[in-house]
């Protein structure tokens, strides 16, 4: 019996990622051909993006501070406390100004997608969508993956900014040191690469989340039991794809970096 049980759960696997591939496969290349609603991707532009600046600002800043109270009692033991600001610049914009920023709308929008799809499905809006001759491909999916991609991007720069002004606030105000001195070393040490790698991360993220928050709504099934369900995979799937795939292009921008 549990041989049965552990086949069956990996033939469930392994179907899902090929259902998932080939949805995600479709929706990347209808992102470049027409038909494409701009005004459902300037609406979900508005919900992904505005909608999710308080928490990405929220984070962005406590996480630099954060950064900076770790660093500065590591880095005060080697007298080296005046680099707190290059380590605080570095480390929010090559990593984790994009995987907070990424994990944070994920959380909010991934479930939101997936819910939303998922009650469409289950009241059968989707069906009278195909009824009318209308793609629910390109009208529901192509506008929340190109809009979770293109705020995605601008989230992370809000990040960035927040992490770094957060780690200001601590190093002048609890650390007492000089915040002239941060900003110049934050700036002196940050170059092009490290903005082109914590750049790209986003737009692989806002894809991810984009496109694993509408998969899971648009398989829906089991009523609202099954919304519920469609909900939680999609943050889950979305959160630790998203690590996982932050290690695997941090890996290949090295190499290119290096």
């Amino acid at each position: 019996m549990a041989f049965i049980a552990i086949d069956r759960t990996a033939k469930q696997i392994v179907l899902t990622v090929q259902e998932y591939s080939l949805f995600a496969g479709r929706a990347f290349l209808n992102l470049f051909r027409p038909p494409i609603y701009w005004t459902d991707f300037l609406i979900q532009s508005d919900i992904i993006g505005f909608g999710s600046l308080p928490i990405v600002i929220l984070s962005g800043f406590f996480t630099g501070g954060v950064l900076a109270l770790q660093s500065s009692a590591t880095l005060s033991a080697f007298g080296a406390a005046a680099v707190t600001g290059q380590f605080v610049s570095l480390t929010m914009v090559r990593e984790l100004g994009a995987v907070l920023t990424g994990i944070m709308v994920s959380g909010r929008n991934a479930s939101s997608i997936a819910s939303e799809l998922g009650s469409m499905v289950v009241t059968e809006q989707i069906d009278a969508m195909r009824a009318l001759g209308v793609d629910p491909m390109r009208k529901l999916v192509t506008p929340r993956i190109f809009a979770c991609i293109a705020m995605l991007l601008f989230l992370t720069i809000v990040a960035d900014a927040f992490g770094i002004a957060g780690g200001a606030a601590v190093t002048v105000f609890l650390n007492h040191q000089d915040g002239t001195q941060y900003f110049h070393m934050a700036y002196e040490h940050l170059h092009y690469p490290d903005i082109i790698q914590g750049l790209v991360k986003p737009l692989f993220f806002g894809y991810l989340l984009g496109s694993i928050g509408c998969f899971y709504g648009m398989r829906t099934t089991g009523g609202t039991e099954g919304v519920g369900r469609a909900t939680i995979s999609a943050v889950v799937n979305s959160s630790v794809l998203i690590i996982a795939v932050d290690f695997l292009i941090t890996h290949v921008l090295l190499a290119i970096f290096a």
